[in-house]
């Protein structure tokens, strides 16, 4: 039986039975980190999805979707300006309401303990996408130091993969404050540094949750311009 079984659930904090039987007895198990309930209330993205963002489109009326790809990317890809920029986003699950609690632990309320949870998924995900390198969304300094940790950086880093710290970002206000149209025509927030070493690389941009895809747009476009081959992005929600 797994000798490194986990107690307790790392989001409800509730005891965690493991499984009893034949198959636990005589096989590896893997470490339990939270409970069959909330592992259910974790909706993974599945089905027919927007080629570019990933949206799920079963719900998605027909004049809110052009073919296999959602309005929303479909107006980034008729602007001249972004066609291209971001050429794909992988994203693991719905952004449901169960989901938003534990990204608001995690994220804004300091539990890191919580990224260990998707380390698995993401492990699997950035192996099948096999990049040159992986860079997280940047926190600016003051939002670093108010949360302490990048969220970004801390599910690469429980994945196993080292974070390519090639962008920094400017101090601004929470995107979380933000309107829709404010996220989407925000100035450029971000600031490249290393530019020789993108040159002909294919990057994968890290981050939480995929909103409007203006931030990763502006990152993306940087990137690009600094040399990089191709930039697409892997985040946590939808």
């Amino acid at each position: 039986m797994n000798q490194f079984y986990q107690d307790r659930c790392l989001i409800c904090n509730e005891q965690i039975r493991p499984s009893i039987g034949w198959t636990a007895i005589f096989s590896v198990e893997k470490e339990l980190l939270i409970c069959p309930v909330c592992e259910g209330k974790l909706e993974k993205i599945t089905g027919e999805v927007c080629r570019i963002c990933s949206r799920p489109l079963r719900h998605v009326e027909e004049q809110f979707r052009n073919g296999d790809v959602c309005h929303d990317c479909f107006r980034w890809e008729e602007d001249a300006n972004w066609q291209g920029t971001l050429e794909k986003n992988d994203s693991l699950y719905v952004y449901n309401d169960f989901l938003k609690e534990v990204v608001a632990k995690f994220k804004f309320r300091g539990d890191y303990v919580l990224a260990k949870i998707f380390a698995e998924v993401f492990r699997g995900k950035i192996s099948e996408l096999a990049p040159d390198l992986l860079v997280p969304i940047p926190l600016s300094d003051e939002r670093q130091y108010e949360r302490g940790f990048n969220q970004a950086a801390a599910l690469l880093t429980e994945a196993g993969f080292p974070p390519a710290n090639m962008l920094s970002r400017i101090h601004a206000e929470k995107q979380s404050k933000k309107s829709r149209s404010e996220r989407i025509h925000l100035p450029q927030v971000f600031q490249v540094h290393h530019e020789g070493t993108l040159t002909g690389k294919k990057v994968i941009l890290i981050d939480d949750i995929y909103t409007t895809g203006s931030t990763l747009r502006h990152a993306a476009k940087l990137l690009k311009e600094a040399g990089a081959k191709g930039v697409q992005s892997l985040t946590l929600a939808r």
